[in-house]
């Protein structure tokens, strides 16, 4: 129970009253932005602390905890409930003064939903699968008249799951808000961000914002939203038993982790819609969590061999010369990437006629040899050619503003086909604006167009996956004079970005006033365009393929995979992808992979060397980086492509298991990469082991991620451990704290499980 201190405060009036003040590690923030201030706290009769922290996220201004509705209806696992009267402020909006609470707890996972009626949900279909009609979870609600609180306890242990008596809740048209206890600090998930570690840490507030944008990781800088949104996370227990909790909403959302231990969920629209995954083991949560939101989709078998891809080249015969001199180092290959290069003026669905006419005559060539070519498409179509208008002509829709007076018809005129709309207008890599495909339309039409788009361009360039990038969807220089580019001679046309009109605090679309950066700010918008691109993958080559796609959301690992985007050449790079891989397998992603070597900025020799080692064990194992920097292409140094060519050859060796492990998942969920503490739950010691990682139960990856290293420490818990690197083959190796041998010019640390069987 929250500990409170009562304290006796005269008012104006000379009245006492009683504020119950709340330990600063147990509070939740009445005003969750910069420049709080005491006036303005109280005016929102939330409770001000003059006293002074060294911990600065400690908020100053927090909510009572009898903040929230009170139970005026109780019939079973229904309710209804009302606004305590002069309750704290919502500090954007006027809570909903009755809203209603349905538990579900008819089979193994538990869901709880708070709102009321009319209220939008994400139209991405789930499974909502439950295989199990065992109960795991029981709810303790109090009686009618009593502050509304829930607590979920685990049944076969009495373990407390979640506690909302920590109070906070509130529900306001764009700002909804839930906050519960934990009884456990050891939290994995949420994303996508940049985590410093596996497990989340609890000594300080910290918030992670989820909100699909453009926005390329740094581990420099952690908080930031990313590319994809995902409300999950895996709790482990005091006793060593797992679950999983899904948030499922797509709005811009954020959680605060608190000291309490204590979450703090916020949302701008939709439900509270929480369901509960009871494992007890955490690879029994991560199956529990894809039958419900949908298993892994199963790549074809080409998608795990090396793939390589450069943004920047000039024209075709460069690409060419680079994957033959990959070839004639002997370094195993199989997947040739074209970025938006290959574009004419970096246009979906055309070639380029001066530097890459003879595109089609070399994916002949690369499949005659056994290998496979994807290519990049954008969601951002140019408003003046012909795929735009056969999307008009077949009445494909396309994002648009909400009325008529926030269109910019001096630049909306200029195009024919769009003239009189209220379509939007954008500016991302091709020369003429460009318009969004709205996959979330109801009818047909656009999904429709999207498919007969990729069918007619498979004729001219015989692809065999989709590389779906800038979806999230993201634009150049919005609310700016010019885009990036402006002043590139390459760049004849000066077209003017997209200009938001929300941001004015006086404006009627901006209510309550808070900037508003994306009118279309549904955060699953790709997980419908995975869906349409699937089908049109399908429609194109009539095989299984692969779907690749930057943003993501709950779902899509069902219809693709993802890369980690575009990190840097940058050993903390490195370091990060680990974690990453890990998180994705926990979102349902086991597909995953970060551009190996980096794709920003210049790497290094070493950087290079170890991260090709590192990414032989990446489910999806792709070296790519940026323009305008020296190509990092393994054969330009002989012993990275020494190394590159050793750990492929490792991988292809054993690459029947790792399709085992994405077949297995693919029929019955989990992970394909998985994280220690998965197997060895029990050992406390891998509650926090995030820089090493297991491909299913029975091998263990210890990297090299600090430059100038000959050895990397690493853990093995308790069990029996057999090298499988050449120079100690099948050597026994003993368990615990170790520091492992890691030359440059040999694998790094790879261990096999002792006794351990793998159905194939």
């Amino acid at each position: 129970m929250i500990e409170i201190i009562f304290l006796y405060l005269i008012t104006l009036n000379g009245i006492e009253s009683i504020v119950k003040q709340v330990p600063p590690e147990r509070r939740i923030d009445c005003l969750p932005k910069p420049g709080a201030d005491k006036a303005t706290c109280l005016s929102h009769k939330c409770i001000w602390d003059d006293e002074y922290y060294s911990d600065t996220t400690i908020p100053a201004c927090y909510f009572p905890s009898d903040t929230g509705y009170i139970i005026v209806q109780k019939s079973n696992l229904s309710l209804k409930l009302q606004k305590t009267k002069d309750a704290a402020l919502n500090p954007y909006g006027t809570d909903v003064p009755e809203i209603a609470v349905q538990i579900t707890n008819s089979h193994s996972v538990l869901n709880v939903r708070i709102g009321v009626k009319g209220r939008y949900e994400p139209t991405v279909p789930l499974p909502r699968a439950c295989s199990s009609k065992e109960q795991h979870f029981t709810t303790e609600i109090p009686s009618e008249s009593e502050l509304f609180t829930l607590r979920i306890r685990r049944i076969t242990t009495g373990q407390l799951i979640w506690d909302t008596s920590i109070g906070g809740l509130l529900f306001a048209d764009q700002y909804i808000q839930i906050a519960t206890f934990l009884s456990t600090d050891k939290i994995y998930g949420f994303g996508e961000h940049v985590h410093p570690s596996l497990k989340h840490k609890f000594t300080k507030y910290t918030t992670w914002p989820m909100f699909a944008r453009d926005q390329p990781p740094d581990p420099e800088n952690p908080y930031r939203n990313l590319y994809g949104v995902h409300p999950f996370y895996l709790g482990l227990e005091k006793d060593n038993n797992a679950h999983g909790v899904l948030l499922w909403n797509s709005n811009p959302q954020e959680i605060t982790t608190g000291p309490g231990p204590h979450l703090i969920y916020r949302f701008i629209g939709g439900i509270i819609d929480a369901t509960f995954f009871p494992g007890p083991k955490p690879e029994q949560v991560i199956q529990q969590y894809l039958e419900y939101i949908g298993r892994p989709f199963l790549p074809a078998y080409f998608a795990l061999g090396f793939q390589f891809c450069r943004y920047g080249y000039k024209s075709l015969t460069e690409m060419k010369e680079t994957i033959e001199k990959i070839e004639n180092s002997s370094i195993p290959i199989d997947v040739v990437y074209a970025d938006i290069d290959y574009m004419e003026r970096y246009k979906d669905f055309t070639v380029a006629k001066e530097h890459w006419s003879n595109f089609k005559e070399y994916a002949d060539e690369l499949h005659k040899n056994g290998m496979h070519l994807l290519l990049i498409f954008d969601p951002a179509v140019q408003v003046n050619y012909s795929s735009f208008q056969r999307a008009i002509e077949k009445n494909a829709s396309f994002i648009e503003w909400e009325n008529y007076d926030q269109v910019q018809h001096e630049i909306q005129n200029k195009y024919p086909l769009i003239k009189d709309t209220k379509i939007m207008l954008s500016v991302v890599w091709p020369d003429w604006h460009v318009a969004f495909p709205d996959f979330l339309d109801p009818e047909p039409s656009t999904a429709e167009w999207w498919i007969e788009e990729f069918k007619r361009f498979h004729q001219m360039l015989p692809f065999d996956g989709i590389w779906i990038d800038m979806n999230e969807p993201a634009a150049f220089g919005t609310n700016e004079y010019h885009p990036f580019y402006f002043d590139d001679p390459d760049r004849p046309a000066k077209i003017i970005p997209l200009k938001c009109p929300l941001n004015d605090a006086t404006s009627k679309y901006d209510n309550p006033p808070y900037e508003t950066w994306n009118s279309y700010a549904y955060n699953f918008a790709e997980a419908a365009q995975m869906i349409a691109t699937e089908k049109a993958q399908h429609a194109a080559t009539g095989k299984r393929g692969l779907i690749l796609s930057r943003s993501t959301f709950v779902s899509s690992g069902h219809y693709g995979g993802h890369w980690l985007g575009d990190n840097s050449a940058r050993w903390i790079d490195l370091r990060a992808s680990i974690i990453g891989i890990q998180e994705f397998n926990l979102f349902g992603m086991p597909y995953i992979g970060a551009d190996i070597c980096g794709f920003n900025g210049e790497t290094t020799e070493e950087l290079c060397l170890r991260w090709q080692q590192l990414g032989a064990f990446y489910p999806f194992s792709r070296n790519h980086n940026e323009k305008g920097v020296t190509s990092q292409d393994p054969s330009r140094w002989p012993d990275v492509a020494r190394a590159t060519r050793n750990a492929n050859l490792f991988r292809y060796y054993y690459l029947p298991y790792l399709y085992s492990l994405l077949f297995d998942v693919s029929l019955y969920g989990g992970t394909v990469i998985r994280p220690v503490f998965f197997e060895f739950t029990s050992d406390s010691e891998t509650h926090d082991l995030g820089e090493q990682f297991m491909w299913g139960n029975a091998m263990m990856i210890i990297p090299v991620y600090q430059p100038g290293a000959t050895s990397v420490s690493g853990y093995l818990p308790s069990a029996i451990w057999y090298s499988l690197r050449d120079s100690d083959y099948g050597t026994l190796i003993k368990s615990g704290h170790n520091e492992f041998r890691a030359p440059r010019d040999e694998l790094i640390p790879v261990f096999v499980k002792g006794v351990t069987y793998q159905k194939f």
